[in-house]
């Protein structure tokens, strides 16, 4: 399941690739003549404020110290002050769709979406304002670019800017408040080191020539640890100025990935797979699942125990550090499942196409 960038390779990712066929197709934006590039209304105009929006199609949710956010289609943000049982629509300034989202304390917090969006709150996701968008990404990357006598960094920059912003943000996390990191298609990859007043393309950091896309993103304290399509794992050990490759044991996409307490480090994506290094990437082993269908999200919970989200809802619990997994259907029968979030010590919630759900901890 996929749709197409701008008419070239296809983006791989189970629900927000289905998320994206609803939505008409990744690209909100056609590539506009140099130098007379438009701003789409997308980014321009504030999201939709309706009733309608508790049922939008949700890609992402997070904590926000007692408060649940969740990031969906046309720059719906939903929030919950009662562990998910209830939810409200947030004030956002624009209308494209947000696919990632992370709160760094219990009100500063950033979210990551389609059209080099990023938008930053600080009064726990009441309230966003637009620190990054595809029009000044492209700038930027021109701007990088200019007196850089590589090939290929000009290449990369001709194109961004005469492509327009119709290039997606997959992810977005942060290590501490001022230190981030956004990815997405076509090894879009951008860097903030001042709680995202700024932010710094890093494309040219990152050695994937064939431009695949990055999925997901991790900071662990100075390592960077990036995952994308057929099996690309990325790591930084000074903070994202420079990254090498790290030998992947499989050849399909990763989706995303999740740091443990322990120190393990997960990467998970098509048809069940997920993979598991205890030595910071160095060797990787994969896992049995037990599931056939790719994995959308994962979060560890106070106990330590690792919950992996199928696409289909199901749920995948290790209480061993992933050495192995006991699966749980979701309540109220299998859905387009995004996303995953601890509600309270008894329940989880999980984002979906069909809006947001809540069931009890497996």
């Amino acid at each position: 399941m996929g749709t197409a960038l701008s008419g070239k390779r296809k983006v791989f990712r189970p629900v927000v690739a289905a998320c994206l066929w609803s939505l008409g197709g990744l690209a909100a934006a056609q590539p506009a003549p140099v130098p007379e590039a438009k701003t789409p209304r997308v980014l321009t105009e504030p999201a939709v404020r309706s009733p309608k929006a508790l049922g939008a199609a949700t890609l992402a949710v997070a904590r926000a110290g007692q408060r649940l956010v969740a990031v969906g289609e046309r720059g719906t943000v939903l929030l919950s002050d009662d562990a998910g049982a209830t939810w409200r629509q947030a004030q956002v300034p624009v209308q494209a769709t947000l696919t990632a989202v992370q709160f760094i304390n219990p009100r500063t917090g950033w979210a990551s979406g389609h059209l080099g969006v990023i938008l930053r709150s600080d009064d726990a996701g009441d309230t966003w304002v637009k620190q990054l968008d595809g029009v000044k990404a492209a700038e930027a990357v021109a701007t990088a670019a200019k007196g850089n006598t590589d090939e290929r960094a000009q290449r990369t920059a001709r194109r961004f800017v005469e492509e327009g912003p119709d290039k997606p943000f997959f992810d977005i996390n942060f290590s501490d408040e001022q230190h981030g990191v956004a990815v997405g298609a076509y090894n879009l990859a951008f860097t903030t080191r001042d709680g995202g007043r700024t932010w710094a393309p890093s494309l040219q950091n990152l050695p994937n020539p064939k431009n695949l896309h990055l999925y997901g993103v991790r900071l662990v304290g100075s390592n960077v640890y990036i995952a994308g399509e057929q099996g690309l794992l990325l790591k930084s050990e000074d903070g994202g100025a420079s990254f090498r490759t790290l030998p992947s044991p499989y050849k399909g996409s990763f989706f995303g990935l999740l740091a443990a307490r322990s120190g393990t480090l997960f990467a998970y994506g098509l048809r069940g797979t997920v993979v598991r290094s205890v030595d910071q990437g160095a060797t990787w082993e994969k896992l049995e699942t037990g599931v056939p269908v790719s994995i959308s999200a994962a979060v560890e919970l106070d106990r330590a125990e690792l919950v992996l989200l199928s696409q289909t809802g199901d749920l995948l619990t290790s209480r061993d550090d992933g050495l192995s997994f006991s699966k749980s259907a979701p309540v109220g029968g299998p859905l387009p499942a995004a996303g995953l979030a601890p509600a309270d010590g008894q329940h989880l919630v999980l984002a979906s196409l069909r809006g947001m759900r809540r069931q009890t901890n497996p």
